[in-house]
């Protein structure tokens, strides 16, 4: 199997934002939360230094520079400050709770019924999110107790990447100046490639927050707020509009609305983590289809692709005609996001199917042969195109739409540690991208309100 994470283009696609609620979780694409399979865990360490800060957020530095082609363990990830940093009593004493943790797989009794390596480390990654950055609903600096937690703890669960590596033929010369062959090491090219990036992310996004200190804007909570303060017309605006999450606080703006460079600041770090996140979903999708479809997942798909779409859906996309996925979905008008996953469930269980049938009549083992030499006269590849842009407009109509039936059964039985890492890795960083973006368009909301009024 190639281990070199290959990202979906057409993760590469808009996507929109909605403001971001707590309770929303289960494996969500945009909302994180606790883990069912583990207790919560607490702790941190970045394995990077934070870029210097720039006021423009330009969109390039998403592209950082890629390490030499020759890494060792360290330098990998650059991390300067772990070989300064002296360890305390309890910061050993956290590191052999967490190593103790993965070794029993999460089962304190011993007894060897937990889960794999793979998924408590997956566990642990969802659950430090959750701890750090469940509670934030502003846009504000960390406390520095979170920030070294997040730093401390991700220092330590990133760090079993650094043994992950694949060997390949190297020479070596003797002493006596003998040219021999031999089987050097190297790091894992999925992980070379995306680890890095990920960590960049995560800088950019810290820093993001960090650039919080001094703002024009302010926070109430609705819950303690009158309506008799000076401040009351954007947020008697913003509160009608966050009505279903009413335990959130409320932004305020002055009555004369924000500065200019206020307001040109807030839209470059909103088109920052815009970008941001849509990079985040990239890695996350190549890491998924990378992973292997789940023997209890095949087992429960159903006979025929027609039969877990519908007739009706079927007839449309097995016509010959020019086919529109919008088009398709606008004729179901799916209104919620709960319609919205229970379809993208079905088409994707129909898609597996197709792509099964059409791997098995060409007798190929891989989909990506498959699609390169099959003619489009083939029906199954055919249907399994259509299914698969039908869920990528979905994917663009609901931004927050919480991950398939498939792609959760991927995670939860994956075995491949380094898989697990970069998925959940990068799953937590899309989930604080989307929040700030949401976060960022609620203060752009009540500073226009507060204009208008």
């Amino acid at each position: 199997m190639d281990n070199s994470s290959v990202c979906d283009e057409n993760s590469e696609t808009d996507i929109g934002c909605s403001t971001p609620s707590i309770d929303s979780l289960d494996y969500s694409r945009t909302i994180s939360d606790v883990s069912t399979f583990s207790e919560r865990s607490d702790g941190r360490s970045s394995p990077y230094e934070p870029p210097p800060h720039t006021a423009a957020w330009p969109i390039s530095r998403l592209t950082g520079r890629r390490p030499p082609p020759v890494l060792t363990r360290l330098s990998m990830k650059q991390r300067v400050d772990v070989l300064d940093r002296k360890s305390t009593e309890d910061e050993i004493e956290l590191i052999k709770e967490k190593f103790s943790k993965l070794l029993l797989g999460e089962d304190m009794s011993g007894n060897g019924k937990g889960v794999c390596t793979a998924v408590a480390i997956s566990n642990a990654i969802t659950n430090l999110y959750a701890t750090v950055f469940g509670s934030c609903h502003k846009l504000e600096p960390l406390s520095p107790e979170k920030k070294s937690m997040w730093r401390r703890e991700m220092d330590c669960l990133l760090s079993v990447c650094d043994y992950i590596v694949e060997f390949f033929p190297s020479s070596q010369i003797l002493p006596d100046g003998t040219n021999v062959e031999v089987m050097a090491t190297r790091p894992r090219s999925d992980i070379y490639i995306n680890l890095p990036a990920l960590e960049k992310l995560d800088a950019m996004l810290i820093e993001i927050l960090e650039s919080f200190q001094k703002t024009e804007f302010w926070y109430i909570d609705e819950r303690k707020q009158s309506f008799n303060c000076s401040t009351s017309k954007s947020f008697r605006r913003l509160s009608q509009r966050n009505e279903e999450k009413w335990w959130l606080p409320v932004p305020c703006v002055p009555d004369s609305g924000l500065s200019e460079k206020s307001r040109k600041e807030l839209q470059q770090k909103r088109d920052c983590a815009k970008q941001i996140q849509k990079a985040a979903v990239a890695i996350n999708t190549g890491i998924l289809s990378e992973m292997e479809l789940p023997e209890s997942y095949l087992a429960a798909l159903p006979k025929s692709g027609r039969a877990s779409v519908g007739d009706a859906i079927y007839r449309y996309m097995s016509a010959p005609d020019q086919f529109s996925p919008d088009y398709l979905l606008d004729c179901l008008d799916i209104s919620s996001e709960h319609e919205a996953l229970e379809m993208a469930d079905r088409v994707e269980a129909a898609m597996c199917v197709w792509r099964r049938k059409a791997s098995m009549q060409h007798s190929k083992s891989s989909w990506n042969m498959v699609k390169d030499v099959v003619a489009d006269s083939d029906k199954n590849v055919m249907l399994a195109s259509r299914a698969e842009s039908i869920l990528l407009s979905l994917k663009q109509r609901f931004p927050g739409l919480s991950q398939t039936t498939l792609d959760t059964s991927k995670i939860q039985f994956n075995k491949d540690i380094g898989q697990a890492i970069l998925e959940s890795y990068s799953r937590v960083l899309e989930s604080l991208a989307f929040n700030i973006v949401a976060w960022i368009d609620d203060v752009i909301f009540a500073d226009r309100s507060a204009r208008k009024g």
